[in-house]
């Protein structure tokens, strides 16, 4: 589509403020400074929901430490491609963060960026030869330069003393480390983003309005927005010819209503998540890394359990998780109706087909659900031997919903991960899923770009202005390797990340 200025209303219109909307609405002006844009946020402040930093992993997704990016096939072989696919993509992100920083677009990067060593830990001999086989196949490739391993005990006792201490000596364990790791404060950086954009010529936000239905106009060409703020409880329409539905677990109801073609047969299964927060500064301050371990057989991705050093508003602090858990809201502010009201005919085979084929995934979320405080501490002794349950508070995380799609032979599926649809016009788009959405957000917004205004991104000045935000553009990080030792270096030292 071509993003003209529809005649009663913006250009685009961002649904939900959290860190897709802002990312999208950055790379658009950017592209082109004279788009009008709205963006609207049903809670009283912008990255409340996913984006917001305690409901976020905040891990700065690079697939340094997650064992779930480098699955172990039939044969034994670890396959890492999709392990190189989600580093290269962060590495777009914060290329895209670089240059709003180095232009002043952006404050500081110490607000929402700082470098903490990623960790694999593993233990058990089977385990124990699987981190072996992925760190073969990671470390010879010029994306995972400088990651470590190793099966001494006392160098693991440097990397990570809480999960040393009163561990069996007779017990196998390895570890992988790379140093250049990141905690990111999503609704940090989210908060910059969306500030950049208010101070900006025909850019407004507005918290506390909720987008209740939209409707695709006579015209073919332009929606019908219906807002409601919820201050006044007075409803107005917006009409525009792009429209963005980045709410989160919010994005599927309003994707139904939408009624396009490409966004039938959806449906969303959500899963919450929960924290054991350290309440002891003794122990905070003695773990300094993100360490993760091998989920559970059973356990959806987003589950993988880590003890993860976190850096919030410069406060630094401690979770293990997280838990799953099980509610019908699709989003952590939302309603118990959201679920059951997503069930439409057109997605009944696939959500159906997704439940039968994820029973033991069901089971599993039951158990979590019924977890006692005495079964989490277990779980937290498995990394933290001496853990006691008087030095950890629970605390609720964020909402996710995972998405279901039809399957041709399968009747649907249980997708994890993120999930672009585009209208065939381009006039609409939603993003659908989870992890590691927040980290990748760059290079998906690339995506609704392309799907959704194709002829200004095969212009020359579009492709110009992508070329200066992300210097990769058009190129292979992975393939390329000096390219990706240049860009690195210089993405590093602008985001404070350089080692030593």
């Amino acid at each position: 589509m071509s993003p003209k200025t529809s005649p009663a209303g913006p250009d685009v219109v961002l649904i939900g403020a959290g860190i897709m909307s802002a990312t999208l609405g950055v790379l658009l002006k950017e592209l082109q400074p004279d788009l009008t844009m709205e963006i609207y946020e049903s809670l009283d402040a912008v990255a409340l929901e996913s984006s917001d930093a305690w409901n976020n992993a905040g891990t700065g997704h690079a697939a340094l430490c997650e064992l779930n990016y480098t699955p172990e096939k039939a044969d034994g072989t670890v396959d890492c491609s999709k392990a190189f696919q989600i580093n290269e993509a962060f590495k777009v992100s914060a290329q895209l963060w670089a240059y709003l920083i180095e232009n002043k677009r952006i404050e500081t990067p110490k607000t929402f960026i700082t470098r903490i060593p990623h960790v694999s830990f593993v233990h058990g001999a089977a385990d124990v030869a699987f981190l072996r086989k992925r760190f073969e196949g990671l470390s010879k490739h010029h994306l995972f330069s400088g990651m470590e391993y190793t099966e001494d005990r006392k160098k693991l006792t440097e990397w990570m003393p809480l999960i040393m201490e009163g561990r069996d000596e007779e017990e196998p364990v390895a570890a992988t480390r790379m140093l250049v790791g990141t905690d990111v404060n999503f609704g940090a950086l989210t908060r910059c983003l969306i500030g950049y954009l208010k101070s900006l010529p025909g850019v407004n936000v507005h918290v506390q309005h909720e987008v209740v239905n939209l409707r695709r106009q006579k015209d073919s060409t332009s929606w019908q927005i219906d807002v409601l703020d919820k201050a006044t409880r007075k409803r107005r329409k917006v009409m525009t010819r792009f429209a963005f539905l980045g709410a989160g677990g919010g994005a599927l109801p309003l994707l139904q209503k939408s009624g396009i073609a490409e966004g039938r047969g959806f449906g969303g299964f959500p899963v919450s998540g929960q924290w054991l927060c350290c309440q002891n500064e003794e122990l905070i301050e003695r773990h300094f890394a993100k360490v993760y371990g091998k989920a559970s057989l059973g356990a959806p991705p987003m589950s993988v359990p880590h003890l993860d050093t976190r850096l919030i508003d410069g406060k630094k602090g401690l979770l293990f998780g997280p838990f799953a858990g099980f509610t019908t809201k699709y989003l952590k502010n939302g309603s118990l109706f959201d679920f059951p009201l997503a069930i439409k005919p057109d997605n009944l085979v696939p959500m159906t087909a997704a439940a039968f084929q994820n029973i033991d995934l069901t089971r599993y979320l039951i158990g979590q659900v019924l977890q006692s405080p005495e079964d989490r501490l277990n779980a937290l002794k498995e990394f933290v031997p001496h853990a006691r349950l008087e030095d950890w508070k629970l605390q609720v995380a964020g909402q996710r919903v995972q998405v279901i799609k039809k399957d041709p032979k399968k009747g649907g599926v249980l997708q994890f991960g993120t999930e672009v649809i585009c209208a065939k016009d381009g006039s609409i788009a939603a993003l659908l899923g989870a992890s590691p959405g927040a980290s990748t957000s760059v290079e998906i917004m690339l995506k609704v770009i392309q799907n959704c205004f194709p002829d200004k991104l095969a212009s020359v000045a579009w492709q110009d202005r992508l070329k200066q935000m992300i210097p990769s553009h058009g190129e292979s990080l992975a393939k390329d390797a000096e390219l990706h030792e240049r860009i690195r270096s210089h993405v590093r030292e602008v985001l404070g990340l350089l080692v030593g």
